[in-house]
C-alpha cells in the first residue's frame, strides 16, 4: 500500500497539470494579485478585529426581523463569521500569500 501510494505521488508531482495547478495558486504578479490578496484576505479580517462584535450585534437584530429564511440564513452565517472578531489564520494566511507574490514577482521578471 505505501509503495502505491508513493508511485502515485510521485506520478501526481512529476505532472504538468499538477504543476500548472499550483501556478494557478499562486497570485498573479501584478499590482490587482497584490490588491486582490489585500481585499478578500486581509482587510476583512481588520475590519472583524475592529468591528466584529458590532456586525455581529447587528446581524443578530437583523436575523430576529427578517421575515424570510434565507435572509435569516445569511445574517445567521453574518453573525457567526463576526462573532469572535477577526481571523488570525486568515491575515496569516494573507500575509504568506503577499510574501510568496513578492518573491516571485523578481525571479518572473527576471525570466521574461
Amino acid at each position: 500500500m505505501r509503495e502505491k501510494i508513493k508511485k502515485t505521488t510521485q506520478k501526481i508531482s512529476q505532472s504538468k497539470e499538477f504543476h500548472s495547478a499550483i501556478e494557478s495558486i499562486i497570485p498573479k504578479k501584478n499590482i490587482w494579485g497584490f490588491l486582490g490578496i489585500f481585499l478578500f484576505f486581509i482587510l476583512p479580517e481588520l475590519i472583524g478585529f475592529y468591528k466584529g462584535k458590532e456586525i455581529a450585534s447587528w446581524a443578530h437584530q437583523k436575523a430576529l426581523e427578517e421575515a424570510s429564511s434565507i435572509g435569516r440564513a445569511t445574517y445567521w452565517l453574518l453573525e457567526k463569521f463576526f462573532k469572535d472578531g477577526g481571523s488570525y489564520f486568515n491575515i496569516f494566511l494573507g500575509l504568506l500569500l503577499l510574501y510568496l507574490a513578492w518573491i516571485e514577482w523578481p525571479k518572473k521578471e527576471k525570466e521574461s
